[in-house]
Formats: C-alpha cells, structure tokens, sequence
C-alpha cells in the first residue's frame, strides 16, 4: 500500500511513475461473465469499475491503459451486458469493468441474470480491493448511486468515487458537485475519503488515479 498520499498530499513522482508503467504494460481481455458460475478465477488482485449506464466506465478504462479500444465504448447505454475481466502486466492486477446500472435496452430475465452476477461478484470476491465508482461530475450521485454504495457498505467492500467528463463542467458546477459529494461519503463507512476527478478526453486526473491504483498491486512491478 506504500504510495498512497492522505487526503491533502498529492503523489510523488515515482510513484506516479509507477503508476505510468504499469498501466502501459500489456493488458489483454481473458473472461468475459453473465452468470454466477461464468465468474472467472481471480488471477490476483483485481479493480472493479461501476457506474451508471453511459458514465464512461469504459472510456476510462481505455484511459488509463492508454488504449483507445481495450474497452467498447459506445454512445448507447446498456451496451456492456457482462462482466469483463482484463490482465494488466502479467498478473499484476486484474482490471474489472462492471455492467452499468440505470439502464437497460435488453429483456428483463437477461438484466436480471447480469444484475445478479454483477451483486455476487461485488459481495463475495475476496481479491477485489477496490471499486472505483463513476460518477458523471455534470450530475453528481443518483439514487442508484447510492444504492450500490449501501451495498459496497454491507459487504465490507471499499470504493472510491471517480468523478468521469470533468472537462464538460465548469470550475465552479465541478466543486459543487465535489463537495457535495464528499458530504455523502461521509455517511457510507466503505467510502474511501479521497474524491479523484478525470477527464478520459483531456486526461486530466488519470496519472494519479493510475498511482493510487498501482499501490493497490500489492508487489513490485
């Protein structure tokens, strides 16, 4: 865990190189999971991404692997229907891009069966160490936001609220949002104290959000 700043510290520069290299390093797609049994084996620790359907969980992914198609991105919500499951640097940690929330174009048994999976991955994965939370920073949490919070509480699970599309906010309307925020978090005893905002078009906040992700890698890289 070395590496990770307390609230009022930003990182170090080798640890944003850290960072840096190990996101750059090779990263492939190795399961893909609709049902409870589909689940893939953890091959070591591994990072959950969930948000709302079209919050840019993918886009993100993308991101911070430096990649413009390791994810699907798509205009269209509802299009991820599984869980997938990405190697990043031979094992060093999986990354793992949730089914969004909110929103559903497919039959009802079919959300239900992925809504399922997605509760048991969330409650029973002991490998996960962490669940960054998307939020559309032009909006702010939802009702379905903290719905997934309460769960992520009750599971013992710890999250961290990533603010996604900063650079489609104003200063003002993105501290706001922020702020706000952060007086939720305070209610929710799995939330980590630490609100990262980004921007997959700009880039902005992705280097230490992939330092902070790094340090959770658990082993030199």
């Amino acid at each position: 865990m070395a590496d990770l700043p307390a609230p009022d510290e930003s990182f170090t520069p080798a640890a944003l190189e850290r960072g840096r290299l190990l996101f750059a390093a090779q990263c492939d797609f190795f399961a893909g999971a609709m049902t409870v049994p589909q689940l893939a084996p953890a091959r070591g620790p591994e990072i959950a991404f969930a948000g709302r359907s079209n919050v840019g969980k993918s886009s993100l992914v993308n991101a911070l692997t430096g990649r413009k198609t390791l994810a699907r991105v798509s205009n269209t919500p509802g299009r991820t229907q599984q869980l997938n499951f990405f190697d990043l640097n031979l094992g060093a940690i999986s990354l793992v891009d949730l089914p969004g929330y909110g929103y559903s174009s497919v039959g009802k048994s079919k959300a239900a069966a992925w809504t399922e999976t997605t509760r048991a991955y969330l409650k029973g994965r002991v490998e996960l160490k962490r669940v960054c939370l998307l939020v559309d920073s032009r909006h702010g949490l939802k009702p379905g936001d903290e719905d997934i919070m309460t769960l992520l509480d009750k599971s013992a699970v710890i999250y961290q609220v990533v603010l996604t599309k900063a650079d489609k906010t104003g200063p003002t309307a993105l501290a706001e949002v922020k702020a706000a925020t952060a007086e939720t978090l305070k209610r929710h005893v799995a939330a980590h104290p630490i609100i990262r905002v980004t921007s997959s078009e700009t880039g902005a906040g992705i280097p230490e959000l992939r330092a902070e992700l790094a340090a959770l890698a658990g082993r030199d890289l």
